[in-house]
C-alpha cells in the first residue's frame, strides 16, 4: 500500500444481521417482525436481535421473550443458527477482499477495509454502493457502510444511517456532525465510561475534544488521552488484516433457561462450555494459561474470577477442573443466569517451547522412535499417515464477539 496522508477507509457494518440471515434463507420472514432468541421456546429466553420491522414496535436486544410479545404479538421467534451466520460472514468477508487485501474483520459481522489504492477519490462512493449492492444481489443481505480518512470516523458513520445507507464523515465534518452528540453515543465509550465523563461535566462529544487531558488521564487512565483524540478526529491505527490472528482469548457462554442453583445443571453447563472452547482451541493449534469464569446472577450482577496456571493447558478437562474450582471457591448460592468460560493468554503450539519435567521425559522418550517413523512416512507419502481426515470442525461460536474463526475467509 503507497504512503499517503489521505486515507479512506471503510467500515462495513451488517444491519440485523443474524436477523436478514434468516430472512434471507426463509424469504417469508420478509416483511413481518422477527427476532432471533436464545430458547424461542421460553417465555424468559432473551431476545439476540430483532429485524427493523420488530424495533419499530419496541423490541430490543437483550429484551425477555414474553416483553416483546407483549410489544408485537405478532413476532416470529426463531433460535440462532451460528453456522448459518458464520457461513454467510466468510461469504460477506470474500466479497470485501475481492475490493481490497487490506480487509479488518472486528467480529462477525462488520469490518473494516482501507480503499486509498482500490479507486480514485472522485469514485469512492460509487465503490461503496457497487460494495453495497453486490452483497445485497449475491446474498440478499442489507449493509450500512460508513467512509471516513480513520477507522474511528468511519465507524461512527456506518451507525448514522441504516439500513442500507453510505454515510460519508470528514474531518471538517466533525464540529457540526459528532460534537453535539451525547458522549455516550461516541464510539469506544460505555454505559460505565459515560456515567464517569459526566460527572466531571462531559455531557457531549465537544465537552470530550475540550477536555483537560490530564484531568482525563487521572480519571480513565491512556484511555481518557486516547478517547479525547478520538473526539477530536484523531486515530492513527492502521487497518490491519492480521489482526484477527492476535487472539489473546477464546471462550464460551451461555444464558441458562431459567435462573438456577442446581449443581448438577451448573457442572454440566460448565462442561459443555469447556468442550467448545477445546474444539475452537483445537481449530487454532493454541493452548492458554489462564482460565478465566464469567458468572452473572438472578439479579444481573456479573462476576468474573481468574486463575494463571504454570503450564499452558488445552485439554477440556483440564479446562473444566480449574474453571469448577474457580466457581466452588467463590459461589454464594445465588440462582446463576450465565456462565461462561474463557482461555486467555493463548498462543500458537508451534511458539510454546515444550518444557520436559520428570513426569513427561519417559513418555516424550517412547514417542521419540514413533515420531520419526511417522516422519519418514510423511516424507514418502506426502503426509501424516496416521492423521485421521475428518469433516470440519461444526464447533458453532455463541456469539459475535468471537473472532478466532474470521480469518476463514481466506482459505
Amino acid at each position: 500500500m503507497k504512503a499517503t496522508n489521505a486515507r479512506i477507509i471503510f467500515h462495513l457494518d451488517m444491519n440485523s444481521f443474524y436477523a436478514s440471515v434468516e430472512t434471507a434463507y426463509n424469504p417469508a420472514y420478509r416483511g413481518k417482525p422477527l427476532a432471533v432468541a436464545g430458547n424461542p421456546e421460553e417465555r424468559r429466553g432473551i431476545i439476540i436481535t430483532s429485524n427493523y420491522e420488530a424495533r419499530a414496535k419496541g423490541v430490543k436486544t437483550t429484551m425477555p421473550i414474553w416483553e416483546a410479545r407483549k410489544l408485537c404479538p405478532e413476532l416470529i421467534v426463531v433460535g440462532p443458527n451460528f453456522e448459518r451466520y458464520r457461513m454467510a460472514s466468510s461469504e460477506i468477508f470474500k466479497i470485501m477482499y475481492q475490493v481490497t487485501p487490506y480487509v479488518e474483520p472486528v467480529s462477525i459481522d462488520e469490518g473494516y477495509m482501507d480503499v486509498t489504492d482500490a479507486t480514485p477519490p472522485s469514485k469512492t462512493v460509487e465503490l461503496a454502493r457497487n460494495l453495497q449492492a453486490k452483497i445485497k444481489k449475491e446474498l440478499d443481505l442489507p449493509c450500512s457502510i460508513g467512509i471516513a480518512p480513520n477507522k474511528f470516523l468511519a465507524k461512527m458513520a456506518s451507525d448514522m444511517k441504516k439500513p442500507m445507507g453510505i454515510t460519508i464523515l470528514r474531518k471538517r465534518d466533525i464540529q457540526n456532525v459528532l460534537w453535539p452528540l451525547p458522549v455516550g453515543e461516541m464510539y469506544g465509550v460505555g454505559k460505565k465510561t459515560a456515567e464517569k465523563l459526566n460527572g466531571i461535566e462531559i455531557y457531549t462529544i465537544k465537552d470530550l475534544a475540550e477536555a483537560d487531558v490530564y484531568q482525563l488521564k487521572q480519571l480513565l487512565g491512556i484511555n481518557g488521552e486516547r478517547l479525547k483524540n478520538r473526539a477530536n478526529g484523531i486515530d492513527l491505527r492502521p487497518v490491519d488484516p492480521d489482526a484477527v490472528n492476535d487472539f489473546k482469548s477464546i471462550g464460551s457462554s451461555e444464558t441458562l433457561p431459567m435462573d438456577t442453583t442446581d449443581e448438577q445443571e451448573i457442572r454440566a453447563l460448565f462442561s459443555s462450555l469447556a468442550a467448545n472452547v477445546e474444539t475452537r482451541l483445537k481449530r487454532k493449534n493454541a493452548a492458554g494459561r489462564t482460565v478465566q469464569i464469567t458468572v452473572r446472577f438472578h439479579d444481573r450482577k456479573t462476576i468474573t474470577r481468574s486463575k494463571k496456571l504454570p503450564n499452558f493447558i488445552e485439554k477440556k478437562e483440564d479446562i473444566l477442573k480449574v474453571a469448577l474450582e474457580l466457581f466452588n471457591q467463590h459461589w454464594n448460592n445465588e440462582p446463576i443466569r450465565l456462565l461462561g468460560v474463557t482461555i486467555q493468554d493463548i498462543e500458537e503450539k508451534q511458539n510454546i517451547v515444550h518444557q520436559l519435567d520428570l513426569f513427561t521425559y519417559k513418555k516424550d522418550a517412547e514417542k521419540e522412535k514413533l515420531y520419526t517413523t511417522i516422519e519418514h512416512l510423511t516424507e514418502k507419502f506426502g503426509k501424516n499417515p496416521f492423521v485421521e481426515i475428518k469433516e470440519e470442525i461444526k464447533d458453532q461460536p455463541r456469539t459475535s464477539f468471537q473472532k478466532d474463526f474470521l480469518d476463514d475467509f481466506r482459505k
